[in-house]
């Protein structure tokens, strides 16, 4: 890895675990109040709001190690990612989520279940198995290594790589379906798992190291960029509210449409897909200064807002919130001046309106979140609660 990505890494964005060797475990990184500005008051009602979630967590856990659904095993590695987060690498609720995790462990390398349903995502192996292997690493065991590793070349694997597709570069649910078919939001997760677990390569005895074609994942992102030096898309808009920012797949933006004096269609910029392809490039080494990254960054800040997913309102708000928060931490910069000349402190902005919106039990003091909007999940408060945990640790720095 090069000293960039290494910096970037550092930032806190995840926590990243080095080589590890026999008896040792992952460190946890602790915030540093001087690096990320955020005030006492805030820091310590940040920390009743992580408490009362871990707390309302642990309770939410079924007898066999799962959360919410055995058939996701996804949702059970972001709880486990959180509760690591946390502090408590060893509690029960823990173990019996990585007990969990490992039976979901198959022959081919993934971690899934095989869906009851047929469906076209399939079993979402390639979203659950890009999870479920960061949460294993942030466990930081070495007898893990052997299925992460294998769970790497699964993700590896799941890469579209056929250079006359659209999808050329990115990655989709499950890629033993018969539909082609890749988006921003599996892809930056599978590249966000490649990058966070890329040091039990070294632990590799046998074998080329695995990784994914980082040339052509960026080939992928930039073709989802409202950025018309870089997408030659017939739907790209070069209009201000829109340059810079991203759609949801090359054929679908999901943030709306509109036609342009000459007649044609442009795609609407989304919020969090933004976040995402930005995330993506930083991902894939492009430097912070290349125009598409500064792009997606201005683009954010033009848009900045915590009370919708720009685009698509209230739909995949709490996802909005994870992928903000890990992007502008990756991104490497606290502070930014609003249109209006204002200054932006975003994790500041960020941690209050999470801790704002956490829902208390009366009688118990514990607390979650949960999306009145249920699309994509997020009528489940398991999956939000596990989103905003992450969320509000990434941005207080932990």
């Amino acid at each position: 890895m090069n000293k960039c990505m290494s910096s970037i890494l550092l930032i806190g964005l995840l926590t990243i675990a080095p080589a590890l060797h026999a008896g040792e475990s992952i460190p946890l990184t602790s915030r540093t109040t001087s690096e990320f500005p955020v005030s006492l008051s805030l820091q310590h009602e940040a920390d009743a709001a992580l408490n009362r979630a871990y707390a309302w967590l642990r309770d939410q856990q079924h007898e066999d190690g799962y959360w919410s659904n055995a058939e996701f095993p996804a949702i059970t590695g972001l709880a486990v990612w959180a509760l690591v987060r946390g502090g408590e690498q060893n509690e029960e609720a823990i173990e019996r989520g990585v007990e969990y995790l490992l039976s979901m462990v198959r022959d081919d390398g993934g971690i899934y279940a095989d869906p009851a349903e047929t469906r076209r995502g399939g079993g979402l192996s390639n979203y659950n198995t890009a999870i479920c292997m960061v949460a294993l690493h942030q466990v930081g065991r070495p007898e893990f290594v052997p299925i992460i590793q294998r769970a790497r070349e699964f993700v590896a694997r799941s890469q579209f790589l056929d250079s006359e597709s659209m999808y050329y570069g990115g990655m989709g649910y499950d890629a033993d379906t018969d539909r082609k078919y890749a988006d921003l939001s599996n892809s930056y997760i599978a590249f966000e798992a490649m990058r966070l677990t890329e040091s039990v390569e070294d632990l590799r005895t046998e074998g080329e190291p695995v990784d994914l074609n980082w040339d052509a994942a960026i080939e992928f992102v930039q073709r989802i960029q409202n950025l018309p030096e870089y997408n030659e898309q017939p739907w790209v808009s070069d209009s201000p509210r829109n340059l810079g920012g991203f759609a949801y797949h090359p054929d679908d933006t999901r943030a709306g449409t509109y036609t342009d004096d000459d007649g044609v269609v442009r795609f609407n910029s989304h919020g969090s897909m933004t976040y995402a392809g930005m995330l993506s490039f930083i991902y894939a080494e492009v430097d912070r200064n290349d125009p598409r990254v500064q792009s997606a960054a201005d683009w954010a800040i033009r848009h900045w807002t915590l009370e919708e997913n720009p685009g698509a309102g209230n739909e995949g708000l709490y996802y909005y919130y994870n992928v903000l928060s890990k992007g502008l931490a990756a991104y490497g910069q606290n502070q930014f001046i609003r249109e209006d000349g204002e200054p932006l402190n975003w994790r500041e902005e960020t941690v209050e309106k999470i801790v704002a919106v956490q829902r208390i039990l009366d009688g118990t003091g514990k607390g979650y979140w949960v999306n009145d909007v249920g699309r994509y999940w997020e009528n489940d408060p398991v999956l939000v609660t596990a989103y905003s945990l992450i969320a509000l640790q990434t941005a207080l720095g932990m």
